[in-house]
């Protein structure tokens, strides 16, 4: 619960000034008088015993040591408190609450009695008890409010869920995690437009809020209502011209709205920001590469923004969508220093790893192709495609025999991968023609030749 745990641990340190205080408070009218002190002394070393079996998570045995400070003295409400406390850490709920309802008994108006109380219904699920305990708890702290809106939702109670939230809201203001309570319970009720009244009001009410500005804008956007959603953002651009997170929505209209060149400069101040990263970045970028592979006369401008990303992003996904695209433009090298890009970020990642031995093998880089296929054979050494790419470069080499080695081993590691069977059989065929062998080149071809027909 909020706030719970660091009350209890003040509470707890409490406890520790409390025995000697509780020991007193025990009748021993019917104890006999030179017996007094060892009765006051098991009391005391059993409660100690109980808290330092919870101490080290022995709860059971807290239990029985509580259960025997009972026996001597039932009257302190301390001890049903600290059963209830080991029964929920039992999972025993049904216990923990017969436990606590009697520690609140004997003192009502105790928040950790309650809280502990609530603990042990909404384990249980009991939310109709849960309610009642969280209502008494509010008077203790505000912040139990947000725990009876929750439990409101849970129980389907979305009206007054939403009346509890705005309480909240008006005494101390938007928080995230109410909004997100509050997104809950519009997405179950499907009342869209009252989700979008309240963000409205609160434009209204505090004009110069950017996250009220882009939370409506969201909203109207999800609506299909892109005309109010659109003069919303420029609203927002309006009253704060330094944001940068409005160009997301503004981007998109403007693109819509075929006005290129302000579509244009928003994608940029996105993509040049360091506010905005993942995702977000990624999308825009891919629709830039959209946008101007039907408007190939924005080439430049695409151009210009992509070489600075490495500048301007850490994110792998968007270096190897820049790479991509240098890829459709036939542009091998640009697609190359990309991808080295991506892969100081990851080097583990194999998948950017092929790519650029596939495009050192492209570019003829035949020396670099084998340098760096046999550095990642150390590491991948049952990949089959570092065999074939290894030997494809050792051909082009004019190192058949070497050529023969690396294919040879990697045939082994192929599994189910017809295609690149075939390959490796051309490159067999082709190593064995160098060395004159031409009945073995032969029987590679054939094999080679088999394949493809049967596939």
């Amino acid at each position: 619960m909020t706030n719970k745990h660091f009350k209890i641990l003040l509470f707890i340190l409490g406890i520790y000034l409390l025995p000697q205080y509780n020991a007193a408070q025990v009748d021993f009218n019917n104890v006999p008088q030179d017996d007094l002190g060892n009765v006051k002394s098991e009391f005391q070393d059993l409660f100690y015993e109980a808290l330092k079996q919870k101490g080290i998570e022995n709860y059971d045995k807290a239990v029985v040591a509580l259960q025997k400070c009972l026996e001597i003295d039932d009257s302190e409400s301390i001890l049903y408190f600290e059963l209830g406390k080991n029964y929920n850490k039992l999972k025993n709920f049904g216990a923990a609450e017969d436990a606590l309802k009697k520690a609140v008994s004997k003192d009502p108006d105790n928040e950790w009695y309650l809280d502990e109380l609530y603990e042990a219904y909404a384990q249980q699920k009991d939310y109709d008890k849960a309610i009642k305990t969280v209502k008494q708890l509010v008077k203790f702290h505000p912040d139990y409010k947000e725990d009876l809106a929750s439990i409101y939702v849970r129980t389907k109670d979305y009206k007054s869920a939403l009346k509890v939230l705005d309480e909240l809201d008006e005494e101390l203001g938007i928080s995230d995690s109410r909004d997100r309570l509050r997104n809950q319970i519009y997405n179950a009720t499907g009342r869209k437009k009252a989700q979008i009244r309240n963000l409205e009001d609160r434009v209204d009410k505090n004009p110069d809020a950017e996250k009220n500005y882009l939370a409506l804008i969201f909203r109207y956007s999800e609506n299909n209502d892109k005309e109010k959603a659109f003069e919303t953002a420029k609203k927002l651009l309006e009253i704060n011209p330094e944001s940068q997170l409005v160009h997301l929505a503004l981007y998109k209209f403007y693109l819509d709205d075929n006005q290129a060149e302000k579509a244009i400069e928003s994608m940029r101040i996105v993509l040049n920001s360091r506010q905005i990263n993942g995702e977000p970045k990624l999308k825009v970028l891919a629709d830039f590469i959209q946008f101007v592979s039907k408007n190939p006369k924005y080439e430049s401008d695409l151009v210009d923004i992509t070489s600075s990303v490495p500048e301007i992003t850490t994110d792998v996904k968007t270096l190897t969508e820049v790479a991509q695209y240098y890829l459709l433009k036939n542009e091998r090298k640009k697609a190359l220093e990309y991808y080295k890009k991506a892969q100081n970020i990851e080097p583990n990642n194999f998948t950017i790893l092929r790519n650029i031995l596939l495009l050192h093998i492209d570019l003829k880089e035949y020396k670099l192709a084998e340098e760096k296929s046999d550095e990642a054979l150390e590491r991948y050494p049952s990949q089959p495609v570092l065999y074939l790419l290894n030997g494809v470069a050792l051909n082009n080499l004019k190192q058949p025999q070497d050529a023969i080695n690396s294919l040879e081993t990697g045939l082994d590691y192929i599994i189910d991968n017809t295609k690149m069977e075939v390959d490796f059989y051309k490159q067999l065929g082709k190593a064995y023609t160098a060395l004159n062998n031409f009945t073995k080149a032969k029987t590679f071809n054939d094999k080679a030749a088999k394949l493809e027909l049967a596939n």
